[in-house]
């Protein structure tokens, strides 16, 4: 059997990420919906990966278990690339919170229960969570540690609290980083490493839908204003994930990378920053 390479949201990211790892190796490509896994599998297979499609749904548990099923009757996963979520724009703040910050830490658990050693993961978080003003030493621990079925519980994220899709999102993401930072200590009995990229305006469908949505106005800001002075592309997130899952990254782990042209500089100390 080959050595398994999942990718679950395999948009243009998660695709640029595998085309970089996935050589010799068979992969597998979940969506939510599998006209999307199957567009990405024909673009892989065109391009002489070994690859096959199917569906996952990350914020259902039995899902990800049907995943990682399939997954490890393939071969041993050695890497997992997590690139799946909604945005601001399109999902109101209980699915962002189900999807984004739940169905994360799902698999993340999930597949830190079958990583093989000598593997690695990383997780496609957002600049948002750099944004997101300071929590507490207690928020940070709850997001990072709560069992996974009762985060959704927590105090913090009551939907009295999250009434805001964007508000919802960062803590979202914010979450995602810590999450990653305790499942790294998992993970490393396994001899598994895993990282989080924090990636800012990415040229994708997603972010299409953030430039033509109400929130337009401000990410043009943000591109205009950044000192880099415009958006990124997947190839660019692919060559951070290609560092992190391979060899020359084997002494990073439990980490978050911020790629985002330096908006997230330009919003605390710069020309972004709110007055």
């Amino acid at each position: 059997m080959k050595n398994v390479v999942v990718v679950v949201g395999p948009g243009l990211i998660g695709q640029a990420i595998a085309r970089r790892v996935s050589a010799g190796k068979r992969v597998i490509l979940a969506d939510l919906k599998q006209e999307n896994a199957d567009a990405a599998a024909e673009t892989l297979a065109n391009a002489g990966f070994d690859v096959t499609s199917t569906t996952v749904d990350v914020s259902s548990r039995a899902s990800v278990q049907a995943l990682v099923a399939q997954a490890t009757a393939s071969g041993e996963v050695m890497s997992l690339i997590h690139a799946a979520g909604v945005s601001p724009s399109q999902a109101s703040p209980k699915t962002i919170l189900a999807v984004d910050l739940y169905g994360t830490a799902v698999v993340l658990e999930e597949f830190g229960n079958v990583i093989a050693a000598g593997g690695a993961g990383v997780v496609i978080a957002s600049q948002s969570g750099h944004r997101l003003g300071a929590l507490t030493a207690e928020e940070d621990a709850a997001l990072a540690l709560t069992p996974t079925e009762e985060l959704l519980s927590l105090p913090l994220l009551a939907p009295e609290r999250i009434t805001d899709s964007l508000h919802a999102y960062q803590l979202s993401k914010r979450g995602n980083a810590l999450r990653v930072k305790a499942e790294a200590v998992r993970w490393g009995k396994r001899g598994a490493r895993i990282n989080t990229i924090s990636p800012g305006i990415i040229i994708t469908p997603l972010a299409r839908d953030e430039l033509s949505g109400p929130r337009a106005g401000g990410y043009q800001r943000m591109i205009d204003l950044s000192p880099v002075g415009r958006a990124g592309t997947p190839d660019e997130v692919g060559n951070v994930g290609a560092l992190l899952l391979g060899s020359d990254g084997a002494f990073i782990t439990g980490s978050d990378f911020l790629m985002d042209g330096g908006v997230t500089a330009s919003y605390f100390y710069g020309e972004l920053t709110p007055k």
